[in-house]
């Protein structure tokens, strides 16, 4: 685990890199499957299913029996747990909701706007080394907030067929019926397409491995929208001699191993600290159950030490972090100047683990320096946003030659006649 001190600007972009495939190099297989799905729907998924995840599915919805069954392979525990966080989740979320906005522009000009929300969403949950059921949560929750009338959900299966039950359960708690056991870039060109079993969606959301993240840009392409670019998981912490290592090393830790393409970020302006928290992820990390994924992981790790707090939150802000963890003796100085984070976590006592579960925010979240311009997923992800307008008499009196004057100007001559003729009948009255 190497230290860089204090690299200039100019270097940067390089020491930052994250360790993905370009878009090019997964694009064409992107490309293949879709049209594959596009032309032969059902019978192309299951063929990528068998490829893919290694199973032969005569179904791949999973069916009314197995969700409701998997209430009872879930402990008490557990149970009690998902609960807790779905709770917290509602209430953040259930919060963010805003009245229609209406406003008298001049008189007898009235616009005002008012949320609708998308119809039809599809949820991807990535299965894989890590089911991660604690998504169904992060998207569900505001989905069905905002009101969204299907909700399809794909989510790979295991090597028997099956699908988690914890995935099941939260699925049936979170009030979702549709769920599929499809994964990977064919769950994507599903839900894109549509096929005789999958529906066609107007929007797709969750989190993904690089293929996954490369389909949901694609599928942009076939009038789908999505939520963001959201690649493999990423973490910046920044921390000073106030900080626990002990603490810094498991948050780096939990980032790292949610696969080996994930990418944790050390900052800090004392070196000691950076050689304290090295110790102590050689430590815990020999006790981890997925440690060898950690380990690689860790391999993409950079351990930076910057001269003051002004120079290192300027390069915590060029890099946007997905998830940015503060533990410092100036905690408000970074919150008051980075502008680039997916979601912030302030303060030693406040794990990024937290926000992954149970604190009511949302974990899904821009990676790969997309931080820069797109926010988490939120309950406006799920609405779209009308604008309306009223004219009166009075209000044509007022905007009418405003118009006439700006389309005659722009060329555009019916745009001006739209106008005239109105302004014409008012004044012959």
């Amino acid at each position: 685990m190497k230290t860089i001190h204090n690299p200039k600007k100019e270097h940067w972009s390089e020491l930052l890199r994250r360790p993905t495939r370009t878009f090019k190099d997964i694009e064409t297989t992107v490309d293949d499957i879709f049209k594959n799905i596009q032309q032969s729907g059902d019978d192309a998924v299951l063929k990528y299913t068998s490829m893919f995840d290694g199973v032969d599915l005569e179904n791949i919805e999973a069916s009314k029996s197995e969700i409701e069954n998997a209430e009872s392979q879930v402990s008490d525990e557990l149970k009690s747990a998902i609960k807790l966080a779905k709770s917290n989740i509602h209430k953040f979320h259930e919060a963010q909701k805003t009245e229609p906005v209406k406003v008298e522009t001049q008189p007898g000009v009235t616009c005002w706007q008012a949320k609708k929300p998308i119809q039809k969403v599809g949820l991807y949950i990535p299965g894989g080394t890590a089911p991660l059921f604690s998504t169904i949560l992060m998207l569900a929750v505001p989905a069905k907030i905002a009101g969204c009338s299907e909700i399809v959900l794909c989510t790979p299966p295991n090597k028997e067929g099956k699908i988690n039950p914890v995935t099941l359960y939260t699925a049936q708690l979170c009030g979702i019926d549709k769920v599929f056991k499809v994964g990977g870039i064919q769950a994507i060109g599903a839900m894109t397409f549509g096929t005789e079993t999958i529906p066609k969606v107007y929007k797709i959301f969750g989190p993904g491995n690089q293929y996954v993240t490369v389909a949901k840009q694609v599928a942009t392409t076939f009038d789908v929208a999505i939520d963001m670019p959201a690649g493999p998981s990423e973490l910046l912490v920044v921390a000073d001699e106030t900080a626990n290592p002990e603490f810094v090393a498991s948050d780096l830790l939990s980032q790292a191993e949610h696969g080996v393409d994930s990418q944790v970020v050390l900052v800090s302006t004392d070196e000691q600290t950076i050689v304290d928290v090295q110790k102590a992820i050689t430590k815990q990390i020999e006790v981890l159950p997925r440690m060898e994924m950690a380990i690689k992981a860790i391999e993409n790790s950079k351990f930076v030490l910057m001269k003051d707090d002004a120079s290192a939150s300027e390069l915590i802000d060029f890099y946007g972090p997905e998830h940015f963890i503060i533990s410092t003796k100036d905690d408000d100085f970074y919150v008051e100047n980075i502008n680039n984070a997916g979601s912030v976590f302030i303060g030693k006592y406040t794990p990024e683990s937290a926000g992954d579960y149970a604190s009511g925010t949302n974990h899904t979240l821009p990676t790969n320096g997309y931080a820069k311009q797109y926010s988490g997923v939120n309950l406006d992800s799920f609405n779209k946003a009308i604008t309306y307008q009223k004219i009166t008499e009075e209000g044509i009196t007022r905007i009418g030659e405003a118009v006439e004057l700006m389309a005659e100007a722009e060329g555009l001559q019916a745009h001006k006649n739209a106008m005239t003729l109105r302004i014409n009948e008012i004044k012959n009255k």
